[in-house]
């Protein structure tokens, strides 16, 4: 990324965010439209999985040597806490991703057409019996999952070239679980995005939702934080050597 000005950068967000949210959300309206009266299945689920999957692992590639391909608030958060990305560049990282997660639910509707917003655009919402309560741990725990990956996996101990394999299939992985708690949004950006556009179109939008997930998402990105940072944390050489000093008395 030497040498890229900061409006590449955040042009690279944007378009990472949208495309996740393009693909990955797009495929939610797109399997209930052509599923019809037919009933959601796990396989449904599966390729809903595979679409959020396959579209980070693209982006990964395509984005992440211009911005880091971020596309994800709660990885921008994780990282400036753990001191791989400058802090002045959060709050603008964070509006890209958002513009980005609007843009990709805008382009839901103009390729799916009005019927994408009737059958909810893939907004993420509670499941049927659950509560707040058990929607923030499913947030806090996938999105703590996919965080914890991502920076472990950009790590400069890591082994080099697979960060976009291993992103990918935790991302497919993760929403298995999680989604049938909450949609497994694991990102405040895909959170607000299809929201912003459902109320924008004139659906109903349950905004009462929208704190749980943005508490759950930020807390488990600075919880994945703390914990990347524990399990790489190295003694400095002196710090060895002061304990080697003890242990021989």
């Amino acid at each position: 990324m030497d040498g890229l000005r900061t409006p590449q950068k955040l042009a690279a967000e944007v378009l990472g965010t949208a495309f996740l949210v393009f693909i990955g959300v797009g495929s939610v309206p797109a399997t209930l439209m052509v599923n019809g009266d037919a009933p959601f299945t796990m396989a449904d689920l599966g390729m809903i999985s595979l679409a959020f999957g396959t579209v980070v692992l693209a982006t990964v590639y395509a984005f992440g040597h211009v911005s880091g391909n971020h596309i994800n608030p709660a990885v921008t958060l994780a990282l400036a806490l753990n001191g791989q990305f400058p802090w002045r560049q959060v709050p603008a990282y964070l509006a890209a991703q958002v513009a980005g997660a609007v843009l990709g639910a805008f382009a839901i509707i103009g390729v799916l057409g009005d019927r994408a917003s009737a059958v909810g655009l893939g907004v993420a919402a509670y499941g049927q019996g659950v509560g707040a309560g058990q929607a923030f741990i499913a947030e806090f725990v996938g999105t703590f999952i996919l965080v914890l990956t991502v920076l472990l996996v950009v790590h400069r101990a890591a082994a080099p070239g697979f960060a976009g394999v291993a992103i990918g299939l935790v991302v497919f992985a993760a929403i298995i679980p999680v989604a049938p708690a909450t949609g497994a949004s694991i990102n405040p950006a895909r959170t607000l995005g299809p929201m912003l556009v459902q109320q924008v179109w004139g659906a109903e939008v349950a905004w009462s939702q929208a704190p749980v997930y943005l508490a759950a998402e930020f807390l488990a990105g600075v919880a994945a934080a703390f914990a990347a940072r524990a399990l790489t944390h190295i003694k400095t050489l002196a710090g060895a050597n002061h304990d080697a000093l003890e242990t021989a008395a």
